[in-house]
């Protein structure tokens, strides 16, 4: 059902446990691709994909997950809940719908928290895997859309726990600028061209209001103009039937 794997991206992995084998990457591809490299070095019905600064605060973490894919084949993934070391505190981030004031509620969800999740390898294959291109941020998105437009869902299970550190994602020196890039490239790739205006208007207008810094914030515009000159890759524009089964699922593809 699951096998181990640890990947090096431009780095060798340090001191895996025994049953775990490990592939070491010469240069840093950036984390979906190294994602892709890693589920298609092993088998397994499903896939586990996991940070590797997170940890497993208890034993039947992976038959849970497994149990919950196999109840219902309509799910291509399932989310547990993302909890920081204190074993209480999630971020508003580790949740993937819009209402995330409440972490404990579980349900159906149209994204994902990429760092923590199962998804079944049959769905994953079908629709290409992670768009390894994207280096660094909302591959998620894109993965899940895709998942979505096959007939897929997805499932947050917040009574499942993982914990993981409460890091910031800017402390990466390029996040602001892939965070804005890849937004672009989420939207050209999926969108029907009508709402692509509307998909990044909004998110332009929402990282106006979340960036305190004017570096910061000039840096996520540089990336919006490298977005909207090209490089998504090729465009596998999703259903008006999806978008109205995202919609209905509580996230509109808009925001």
């Amino acid at each position: 059902m699951w096998r181990s794997w640890s990947w090096g991206n431009g780095c060798a992995p340090h001191n895996p446990p025994q049953d775990v084998r490990t592939i070491e990457l010469p240069e840093n591809l950036g984390i979906p691709e190294g994602r892709n490299i890693g589920a298609a070095a092993v088998g397994g019905e499903f896939i586990f994909f996991f940070d590797n600064d997170a940890y497993l605060p208890s034993r039947d973490v992976l038959a849970r997950l497994a149990a919950e894919l196999r109840r219902d084949l309509r799910l291509a993934f399932v989310q547990p809940r993302i909890v920081a070391p204190d074993g209480r505190t999630t971020l508003r981030r580790w949740v993937p719908r819009l209402r995330a004031g409440d972490p404990s509620r579980p349900g159906t969800v149209t994204v994902m928290a990429e760092g923590v999740v199962a998804v079944r390898r049959s769905a994953f294959e079908e629709v290409g895997g992670w768009p390894g291109h994207f280096f660094l941020g909302h591959e998620g998105i894109d993965l899940s859309w895709r998942l979505w437009d096959r007939g897929y869902i997805g499932r947050y299970s917040p009574s499942i726990m993982v914990e993981h550190p409460a890091t910031k994602p800017e402390r990466h020196s390029i996040y602001y600028r892939l965070n804005a890039r890849n937004r672009v490239w989420v939207a050209k790739r999926n969108l029907p061209r009508v709402l692509i205006t509307p998909y990044l208007a909004t998110w332009i207008i929402l990282m106006i209001c979340r960036i305190r810094s004017w570096p910061a914030l000039r840096e996520w515009f540089q990336g919006l103009r490298e977005g909207i000159t090209g490089g998504h890759g090729k465009r596998d524009v999703m259903s008006w039937r999806t978008v109205a089964r995202l919609t209905i699922a509580g996230r509109p593809p808009v925001v």
